[in-house]
């Protein structure tokens, strides 16, 4: 399958819906007002995943994910490094995470934070293609990008979107990722859908 870049904006458009979506129930949740931004979209060979530079590098990130399946099937889920998943935290909560007491928390704060950011952008994608997937529940994962896969290091997937999100909450800056991890054919399934719907809507 050939990866164009009409096709890479086509995703990140769906994507952008996706957070803007997102943005808009943390800020309910929260009542902060927390911006949320997509500036890099990417589609990479899954091989080529564990092998990815700058923020999966740290051999202790943070990730949600959610197991989707349907006319196109994988695991889609939100990688935090250290440091941002910190920040994130202490902005949300106003806790430090230095206390081990602290543990349940960090994981409850991230676990609803990734859980609500791969159910906008899962769900505007098939909203806005007609498209109905089942989910898993959520899983919270820590450790290493090779960790985090683990299982999921297979022959079943081929493609994965990953996607470079921004979180501002006042004057933070938080980083992560949103990988979107495809089984064999689903890509191909998905930019063929995205491109029957441009057709429909023009």
């Amino acid at each position: 399958m050939k990866i164009d870049e009409d096709s890479v904006d086509a995703v990140r458009e769906l994507i952008n819906i996706g957070v803007g979506r997102a943005a808009g129930l943390l800020n309910d949740m929260t009542g902060a007002h927390i911006l949320l931004q997509v500036p890099e979209v990417r589609i990479l060979r899954y091989h080529e995943l564990i092998h990815e530079k700058g923020l999966l590098e740290s051999e202790k990130l943070s990730a949600v994910t959610l197991e989707f399946d349907g006319s196109f099937s994988g695991i889609s889920m939100l990688v935090f490094p250290p440091e941002s998943a910190a920040i994130l935290i202490m902005a949300l909560t106003g806790e430090k995470i230095e206390v081990p007491e602290l543990d349940a928390l960090r994981i409850e704060t991230l676990n609803e934070v990734g859980n609500i950011v791969n159910n906008a952008v899962m769900g505007s994608i098939t909203n806005i293609l007609n498209e109905r997937l089942t989910y898993s529940m959520p899983t919270y994962i820590e450790g290493s990008i090779q960790e985090i896969l683990g299982r999921e290091i297979s022959y079943d997937y081929e493609w994965v979107i990953l996607a470079v999100s921004q979180f501002t909450l006042s004057d933070l800056h938080v980083v992560g990722n949103i990988l979107m991890i495809f089984e064999i054919g689903s890509l191909d399934a998905l930019l063929l859908r995205i491109k029957d719907s441009a057709g429909q809507n023009t």
